[in-house]
């Protein structure tokens, strides 16, 4: 059975990076990416096709030509890690309009998919951030533990509409590699992850945390200990580290 898969924001980073590694299988007939920025020339490979949108657009009719995919992965998002205080009020906008509205926008386009008898992967790069509270990243902390909430709430719904269907959450920490955290996209070194993402969306799982057992588990642990106190060492570990 040949697939087509859509990545939103996947012309750099771990979009990019689980672009390639789709294209790169024979039973992936295409993969569409679709992002603000263009698709460097230097990553084209020949099932990939390339569409320029902004998330933000009011109209989202633009996804309604991709009738044929059986996967959605939503990787758009940014950050700047910063007080609140210092934050100016269009980038509390521009977050929520960017980090969370686009998951929720699209899930509700292809909800009829999500809930139908047909396998459809469906997952969105959430944080570690939406998890508990991060410093210098409040703004950004809120609207993944927005998208986290509202994936969980919708899998509900979706196991006691009878769909084997659900939402994969992804939330890493940081990704080295990615423009995002190092202001290019190294492919060598998020590969590795966009491998593991795959592999979790193409069981039906829910939940990811890479790193889960070496570093984030415990850090939870302590979070729902003392939340307060967490909090704290987080501020002070991104001071140190000049955040």
């Amino acid at each position: 059975m040949s697939r087509r898969i859509l990545i939103v924001g996947g012309a750099n980073g771990i979009g990019l990076a689980m672009a390639t590694a789709w294209a790169g299988r024979s039973e992936v007939e295409r993969v569409y990416v679709v992002d603000k920025d263009p698709l460097a020339p230097g990553y084209h490979m020949a099932k990939m096709e390339s569409f320029q949108f902004d998330v933000t657009e009011r109209d989202y009719s633009f996804f309604d030509r991709f009738t044929d995919i059986d996967t959605l992965m939503v990787t758009a998002g940014f950050a700047h890690q910063a007080l609140f205080r210092d934050v100016p009020e269009q980038y509390i906008r521009d977050s929520f309009e960017v980090n969370a509205l686009p998951a929720l926008r699209l899930a509700k386009r292809f909800y009829t998919r999500l809930e139908g008898a047909e396998p459809f992967r469906m997952g969105v790069m959430v944080s570690i951030a939406g998890f508990m509270s991060s410093p210098f990243l409040s703004v950004y902390a809120a609207t993944k533990a927005a998208l986290k909430v509202f994936i969980e709430s919708v899998n509900v719904e979706l196991e006691k509409a009878g769909s084997t269907n659900r939402i994969l959450n992804v939330s890493p920490g940081k990704i080295r590699g990615t423009k995002f955290h190092d202001n290019s996209t190294d492919l060598d070194l998020i590969t590795p992850l966009a491998l593991d993402i795959i592999q979790h969306l193409e069981a039906g799982d829910d939940l990811f945390i890479p790193k889960y057992d070496e570093v984030y588990h415990q850090v939870l642990e302590r979070y729902h200990q003392d939340f307060r106190a967490e909090g704290r060492h987080s501020y002070e570990y991104k001071i140190r580290n000049k955040r």
